[in-house]
């Protein structure tokens, strides 16, 4: 397994217990994907803001090893987003075309609908190890990820939850901010604090700048929050050259050979951190060797 520097998710309860914030540096996360995928900055932002709200949902399993996988397929040149995470906030995730290029919005903003699509669906699976896993699919509503989001939470879990994301790409193609805000009024909450909701999340319409030159620390503040349950989050591939000759044994003696032997080697690819593993043809009869 494959561990990177970290973001930080930040939680804690808001009027009289009644609304649950939480707010994430995601910037951290999103270099890395953007070093491992060698996204464009439209690919960076559609995949971060998507990393981002996958590390939410995470936040709510109960079990490390419980998971949760993301799988937005809204028609648009970008291709499917695919992400997934743990109870232990680590994440993965691709987009399937890394190098799509598109013009900016007539706001100069990057054009993440038109790189996701607007007409499909995002479908969440969540998995506590019990056996039967919950899935919940929602229209896309914009392509621009926080409104769909917000549309899965209130179709597919009757949660009402206003969500900001942001990813802020430099000129040089790194990321200098990325993040989000979720508040989200429990079952009990008033209408009063389920309209509070609705209407700060509008103050955040810019939060990968506000994360890139306050910190989440500071807009925590903005809530008159001080102190709040604090977890690093990160980019962890759960790939290695142990599950890659699994799955390479998996083809068959016979048929992984003749690959090999038509090749001379075998590569494994995993999608979620672009990580090839080779085998040499006689790592492979090794393999296979080993598996007897």
């Amino acid at each position: 397994m494959q561990k990177e520097s970290s973001g930080t998710l930040y939680k804690t309860l808001i009027r009289e217990d009644e609304i649950s914030l939480c707010v994430i540096d995601s910037t951290a996360v999103v270099n890395e994907a953007i070093a491992r995928h060698h996204l464009t900055p439209v690919a960076a932002a559609a995949l971060g803001r998507t990393l981002t709200a996958t590390a939410y949902l995470c936040s709510w399993l109960k079990e490390e090893e419980s998971t949760i996988s993301v799988v937005i397929d809204g028609g648009g040149p970008g291709g499917k987003l695919r992400t997934a995470g743990d109870g232990a906030l680590r994440l993965r995730g691709s987009v399937e075309e890394p190098h799509v290029m598109l013009p900016p919005r007539p706001d100069g903003k990057l054009d993440v609908g038109g790189c996701v699509g607007r007409t499909g669906t995002i479908t969440v699976v969540r998995d506590d190890g019990e056996g039967i896993p919950f899935v919940g699919t929602s229209a896309l509503v914009s392509g621009e990820i926080a409104e769909d989001f917000s549309a899965y939470f209130l179709t597919s879990e009757q949660r009402p939850t206003a969500i900001a994301l942001g990813v802020l790409i430099a000129h040089d193609g790194h990321c200098a901010g990325a993040g989000g805000v979720f508040l989200q009024p429990l079952p009990f909450a008033r209408e009063s604090s389920i309209a509070y909701a609705e209407r700060e999340i509008a103050r955040f319409g810019s939060i990968s700048s506000m994360i890139s030159k306050q910190g989440a620390a500071e807009i925590l503040r903005m809530f008159g929050v001080e102190e709040a349950e604090r977890r690093p989050v990160v980019f962890s591939c759960r790939c290695s050259r142990e599950r890659a000759e699994r799955a390479l044994l998996s083809l068959g003696r016979a048929d992984a050979m003749a690959l090999a032997d038509e090749q001379g080697q075998i590569v494994v690819h995993c999608p979620d951190c672009n990580t090839d593993y080779t085998f040499s043809r006689r790592d492979v009869a090794c393999a296979f060797e080993r598996s007897r």
